[in-house]
């Protein structure tokens, strides 16, 4: 068997170990499949559990799932005994678990090598124990006083073992992703919510988004559909990147809102906005902390932090460029449209200059790459910053609500 696995590996120019989890990996859409055969919610619960257990042994070996229950005990443990402030006791001690991997494994290098461990799917089930833990701890928190998305996924109770791990594990998302709130998990499992049979008929057939998502070449196993007007499945609620979005995003700051879509709702939710002070708006720093969580999360590698630095200076400078496009009067259309233009390229050019970072990851590479064009997509936004501070746009006059008639 293991001759057999070396030269099919040698065939496709891979590593053993990538083969094992590429295969692995293709094996989550039928065994997805299966868990929809699966007759009660307690037996769904345990089959997503066990068989995400399962394909993460054939695909990393035992230690993975040693690895996995490290934060998921913790994270339960501390919704368990410190239900007032699990959320913050989670984040800490989930992501100082995960950087303690990243710090050992080093999988950046492995990956360079050809190699591949569990640390990309620690990551995801890193951010589904904290948003977990931090959905319970809203449930103590008045309603008058939370955002909609704390309203939405908000666990009043505390999920069963079984409910929580097969959350977790499920295989689905386990490997790669996308993220997800318990709350959807629970209630497309057990058919509540927008999942109800009796409020919406029979569920919607997820073959032919599959299908669709499959031929793109983008696994994306959606478990929801979102609701539209009239009522229709579109099965995006899982989706994790629109391709098109990102190739012509009109500013830096849709680029969140198209590419690792869940990831950037997960770190919107339970870090942006987080940070902002009731009644105050955010700004920069907020926007530089997010970035910086995301450094973290994926690793301790210089190029992924120079890479996220440079995406909050990114953003930053594109909405100096959007607020200069909205001062602009409506009798004045091909001066908005020559900046709306502006701002497409200078996000086309500094994202592309920024993600060198990201590929290379080292500190004297990344360094090299941004020097030979003589820094250009980080004095770009830097001087867009200051310029800010010089040529204010008056900000648009607010349109006063209309009365009810």
């Amino acid at each position: 068997m293991a001759l057999e696995m070396e030269s099919m590996a040698a065939g496709i120019g891979v590593s053993v170990s990538v083969l094992r989890f590429l295969l692995c990996f293709v094996a989550t859409i039928p065994v997805s499949f299966i868990w929809r055969l699966v007759p009660s919610p307690p037996a769904k619960h345990l089959y997503a559990a066990a068989s995400g257990a399962l394909l993460s042994y054939l695909s990393f070996g035992f230690s993975s799932n040693l690895h996995f229950l490290v934060p998921m005990l913790l994270g339960y443990a501390s919704m368990v005994f410190a239900r007032n402030h699990c959320g913050i006791i989670t984040f800490v001690l989930g992501f100082g678990y995960l950087i303690g991997c990243h710090v050992f494994y080093m999988s950046g290098d492995a990956w360079k090598e050809g190699g591949i461990d569990a640390t990309g799917a620690l990551m995801v089930l890193t951010l589904k124990v904290i948003s977990c833990a931090i959905n319970y701890n809203d449930g103590v928190l008045k309603e008058e006083g939370l955002r909609e998305s704390q309203k939405k996924n908000r666990l009043i109770k505390l999920p069963s073992l079984i409910e929580y791990f097969g959350y977790c594990l499920c295989c689905g998302s386990h490997f790669a992703g996308p993220v997800y709130e318990i709350k959807d998990y629970l209630d497309w499992t057990e058919g509540k919510g927008i999942w109800s049979h009796s409020e919406k008929g029979p569920s919607p057939s997820p073959y032919g988004a599959t299908i669709r998502a499959l031929l793109q070449a983008a696994f994306c196993m959606a478990f929801g559909w979102t609701e539209s007007s009239p009522p229709k499945p579109r099965w995006d609620r899982a989706k994790n990147v629109d391709i098109i979005g990102v190739e012509f995003a009109k500013s830096s700051v849709q680029l969140p809102l198209v590419w690792n879509i869940q990831v950037s709702t997960w770190l919107r939710h339970y870090v942006y906005d987080r940070l902002v002070k009731p009644g105050k708006k955010p700004g920069f720093f907020q926007l530089l902390a997010t970035q910086t969580v995301s450094a973290v999360w994926h690793g301790l590698y210089p190029g992924y932090i120079i890479f996220f630095v440079q995406s909050a200076l990114m953003i930053a400078g594109s909405r100096v460029i959007y607020r200069w496009q909205q001062a602009v009067p409506p009798t004045m259309d091909v001066v908005k449209k020559i900046l709306v233009f502006i701002n497409f390229a200078y996000t086309v050019l500094v994202l592309n200059y920024s993600c060198v970072g990201f590929i290379v990851l080292s500190l004297r590479e990344t360094l090299a790459s941004y020097g030979s064009v003589h820094f250009i997509g980080t004095f770009l936004p830097v001087a867009l910053i200051l310029l800010s501070y010089v040529i204010k746009p008056p900000r648009p006059a607010k349109s006063k609500p209309r009365k009810e008639e």
